[in-house]
């Protein structure tokens, strides 16, 4: 039976993706030692989710393994070796706030457990897909000196500028910006990602995502925006806007379609390819309407106030061009807009809350 490894297993976009292998016959081998409740605390811990895989499907096995310990990762590839169909890295520290408190921590963790994982696919699984979960963190701040327009609830890209139609495209520059160290431990990462492809060919992709979501996050106030809102709304737990009046645009791409991503990518790899992905036009809001649609899904008004001190390395306007994605993977579509997954957020919180 062909295996998948999934790192990051019990996270949004790991469980998510264990359960879809699973649906197409695949054995999963989920690794994750749970270091989210390090990183944000018990309320981000994800135990509840591996519980959730281990009694939900016999075709999961976990393994509490720190991607960074090279033997243990080198003895779970060697068990499985040529049997490995694909690995799904998504296991980070994935907040940039969070990273200058660890920065060793946090490149440890991004940078080398990253590289970890890829020489234990070169020696043991070649000719395996190797799917990266990358960030748009790794363009800095540098989409921040785009030419923006102010409008009343969000800040917009003037109509005349190239990416104002369709989103940020990969050709933005990399160099020259202050990324947050969590951006710098993400690009090392991903330049690792896209070598390993290009060097020694092997079946790597990189997805360079904005904001992930899903009814399965277990959002937090360093990571994890829109679901962390939806809980202060739901909850009547203050909640802090910082920068950018508000006003400042995400987009934001469900889980589900993330995974059908790294899916088409999967059944027919490109060596050392990256994409920009995220919600697009398709789903994005700013952080003003994003209260407003939580607000009137609810049914209660949030409590929420408004510092002038942004985040560093945050975004001001921030939408995905996935154009070049799906030219190469043209059956695939988005299912989801923004407020579809911020229904399914409000469903997710009240279906835990209810165990």
């Amino acid at each position: 039976m062909a295996v998948v490894i999934v790192t990051g297993s019990c996270g949004l976009i790991g469980a998510e993706t264990v359960r879809f292998y699973i649906a197409q016959g695949f054995d999963v081998v989920g690794v994750d030692n749970n270091m989210r409740s390090y990183f944000f605390g018990e309320e981000a811990s994800t135990k509840w989710s591996q519980r959730k895989l281990e009694s939900d499907f016999s075709n999961y096995s976990h393994e509490n393994i720190d991607i960074r310990d090279e033997k243990a990762v080198d003895t779970l590839f060697a068990k499985y070796n040529t049997d490995i169909s694909a690995i799904i890295h998504t296991a980070a520290q994935p907040s940039h706030d969070w990273a200058a408190r660890e920065p060793i921590t946090d490149f440890s963790v991004n940078a080398n457990g990253t590289l970890v994982m890829l020489e234990a696919t070169r020696k043991h699984c070649p000719k395996a897909a190797f799917i990266f979960t990358s960030t748009n963190k790794v363009y800095g701040d540098t989409p921040n000196f785009l030419p923006l327009v102010e409008q009343e609830t969000r800040w917009e890209l003037d109509p005349s500028h190239e990416y104002a139609k369709h989103g940020i495209d990969e050709h933005m520059s990399i160099d020259s910006c202050t990324h947050s160290l969590f951006g710098v431990s993400k690009a090392a990462a991903d330049l690792l990602v896209q070598e390993y492809g290009r060097y020694f060919n092997m079946n790597t992709g990189v997805f360079r995502g904005g904001c992930l979501t899903g009814g399965g996050h277990s959002g937090t106030e360093l990571h994890g925006f829109l679901s962390y809102l939806v809980r202060c709304c739901m909850t009547g737990r203050p909640y802090t806007v910082f920068g950018y009046k508000g006003k400042q645009v995400r987009d934001n791409i469900h889980s589900s379609d993330l995974v059908n991503m790294l899916w088409n990518f999967h059944q027919n790899p490109r060596p050392g390819e990256v994409y920009n992905v995220g919600g697009s036009r398709q789903s994005n809001c700013s952080m003003l309407e994003a209260i407003q649609m939580s607000e009137k899904f609810i049914g209660k008004k949030m409590q929420y106030t408004y510092s002038n001190e942004n985040r560093i390395g945050d975004h001001i306007w921030y939408i995905s061009d996935v154009r070049k994605f799906q030219e190469h993977y043209p059956q695939w579509s988005y299912t989801y807009d923004i407020k579809a997954i911020i229904k399914e957020v409000i469903a997710g919180w009240q279906n835990r809350d209810a165990k």
